[in-house]
């Protein structure tokens, strides 16, 4: 496989949905430089969304196609408001389908375990759902109601 052309690799990528090509980058390095190719990606995009939608959203500056695959993918998954989404175990600030900001994550292994050099699977098995999280979520939202109800006032007066 390691001296096939980087052309017939092109080729045999061009055949993977989104899904299996984002996966491919996870098996070595060459792989991942190829399947990271704008050409791959944008052809994706248009193929999903139309040539119109690619000509708009193409991307600027150093932004990849890859990059506007993704937050578009986002955007179709979510919506384009404000929202707090979970990927995986972790919580991201979206809007628009960018990642504005990430909250933490779900799970958080027992420091004290990694500490003591317990990596068993014991200690896996003690992971705790992580509050810090909760309180970010919280106090993100009372932001919010505070900055939404200054904003209501001020259309009222």
């Amino acid at each position: 496989m390691e001296r096939l052309p980087t052309d017939l690799y092109l080729k045999i990528f061009s055949w993977l949905d989104h899904q299996n090509l984002a996966a491919s980058h996870m098996v070595c390095r060459k792989w991942r430089d190829l399947a990271s190719d704008d050409k791959l990606w944008s052809t994706l995009f248009e193929e999903r969304w139309g040539v119109e939608r690619a000509t708009f959203y193409a991307p600027a500056g150093s932004e990849s196609w890859k990059d506007v695959y993704i937050v578009q993918d986002r955007c179709d998954r979510v919506g384009l408001g404000l929202k707090i989404i979970r990927e995986g175990d972790d919580y991201f600030l979206v809007h628009q389908g960018q990642i504005q900001r990430g909250l933490g994550s779900r799970r958080q292994v027992d420091s004290l375990n990694c500490k003591n050099g317990k990596k068993d699977a014991e200690s896996i098995d003690e992971e705790q759902p992580s509050s810090g999280i909760l309180d970010k979520i919280l106090f993100f939202i009372g932001d919010m109601e505070a900055a939404s109800m200054h904003a209501k006032r001020n259309r009222l007066l």
